[in-house]
């Protein structure tokens, strides 16, 4: 599959990153490790999101390596040599010269050699950029070539003086998405949606929750999404309840809610889409007053999505909507003020409002700069995702409401003017999804 995003955007954010860069400074940054599943057989091959922010090279065994200034090339890859034999067994390698060729690279090198290079190119420079504790075992590696740079002083060999964690810089940059990367999240998003539709209609001939959920993954795979962005949430009846079920084994009932929380991972970015509905395709008089406040809330928190406003400025939103319908339906007394103020929703509302969204389903990106909320910007993407849960166990509530269950959940981008929804083609008003079971 071609990628969305090019090999001209992939250079200009290395370029983007070497210009934040101290003088006289190098960055190196490995690819994800494979991971056993068991005995000889490996998980399917995830990048680090880092790495592919940087490259778009989706092989393990390699290790990136920025140097500002370098005569001969500053943006270095090293990467598992091109061999016919392996590749007869375990599918193409891109090799050096692919690197240069394909990805962009100023020069390319075996990942056999790296421990004959990348110390001289380490040695002379004073500060390293290095995701420092994120994988033990290369951290090892780097230590090494320092040592060895470290045993040369006499002979006049300058050593990195200082490291810096690279996320410092790199996760800032990631915070803020491009047309291209808006245009990848909203196809997955795109793709997320027809699933939830599909596994609405799926619900009215029962089964269990796993039904749904091959529904999802089904659709996924149809549109080149081979992966979920996370493991997914299909929780009917009390399931919905646990924010972060996936056992998704139980039979759908008759009467009952089903919340799905699934969004597909396209070219390593993520949707991520929450929608609620009943097994039976009719919501009962309950479901509707509790669905109708989580989604006056979700409406209410999308609104307060712009530029300008801060980051718990939707969450605000939300609760003040959440907490006044409580009080509405007899499930919380006293004011609005005081029952935000006490916490009083908590047993109801527990989460937050909404996360960053990218590269990652929790992506990066700081939440506060210094002591303050930071503000929604241009490019920024997140999710909206207000919330009701009724435990079965609640003593303090009628019977009726106990074992609801209700999430809506959307992934917006911050424009200019406002926000734009990129998940909007699943439905999520009564009357829509109603309508839509019913088809």
């Amino acid at each position: 599959m071609t990628s969305m995003i090019s090999v001209k955007e992939f250079a200009e954010r290395r370029r983007k990153l070497m210009d934040r860069m101290a003088p006289d400074s190098i960055a190196i940054l490995p690819a994800a490790p494979e991971r056993v599943r068991n005995r000889d057989v490996l998980h399917p091959f995830r990048q680090d999101s880092d790495f592919q922010y940087l490259t778009g090279f989706g092989e393990p065994e390699a290790v990136l390596v920025l140097i500002p200034g370098r005569e001969h090339g500053e943006t270095v890859l090293f990467c598992k040599e091109r061999n016919p034999e392996k590749e007869l067994w375990d599918g193409f390698l891109v090799g050096p010269e692919g690197a240069i060729e394909r990805f962009g690279m100023d020069d390319a090198f075996p990942i056999s050699d790296i421990d004959d290079i990348l110390p001289g190119m380490i040695e002379g420079r004073s500060r390293v950029y290095y995701p420092l504790g994120k994988d033990h075992a290369f951290d090892n590696r780097v230590m090494d070539w320092v040592k060895v740079i470290r045993s040369k002083v006499r002979a006049g060999a300058h050593p990195p003086g200082e490291f810096v964690a690279l996320e410092h810089l790199l996760h800032d940059m990631r915070l803020y998405k491009s047309a291209a990367e808006v245009k990848v999240m909203a196809k997955a998003g795109q793709i997320s949606a027809e699933a939830h539709c599909r596994a609405m209609k799926r619900a009215r001939r029962g089964g269990y929750e796993y039904n749904l959920e091959a529904e999802l993954i089904h659709t996924f795979m149809e549109h080149g999404a081979r992966s979920t962005a996370y493991p997914s949430i299909v929780g009917g009846g009390a399931n919905g309840c646990i924010l972060h079920y996936i056992e998704n084994s139980s039979p759908l009932k008759e009467g009952d809610l089903v919340l799905i929380d699934a969004g597909c991972e396209l070219e390593c970015y993520a949707s991520d889409i929450t929608r609620t509905f009943p097994v039976s395709g009719r919501f009962s008089s309950e479901q509707k007053a509790l669905y109708e406040v989580v989604l006056g809330a979700q409406y209410a928190a999308i609104d307060a999505v712009r530029p300008g406003n801060h980051w718990n400025h939707p969450h605000e939103a939300a609760l003040k909507v959440l907490t006044q319908g409580l009080i509405d339906l007899g499930l919380l007394s006293g004011s609005l003020d005081d029952a935000i103020a006490s916490e009083a929703y908590k047993p109801f509302f527990m989460h937050r409002t909404g996360h960053w969204l990218g590269l990652d389903v929790h992506d990066v990106g700081d939440y506060k700069v210094g002591d303050a909320w930071r503000e929604l910007e241009p490019g920024m993407a997140l999710t909206v995702e207000p919330g009701l849960y009724i435990a079965p166990d609640n003593a303090n509530v009628d019977a009726k409401w106990r074992g609801i269950g209700i999430r809506i959940e959307d992934d917006v981008v911050v424009t200019k003017e406002g926000c734009r929804v990129l998940t909007g083609d699943v439905p999520k008003t009564i009357a829509e999804i109603e309508a839509l079971m019913a088809d």
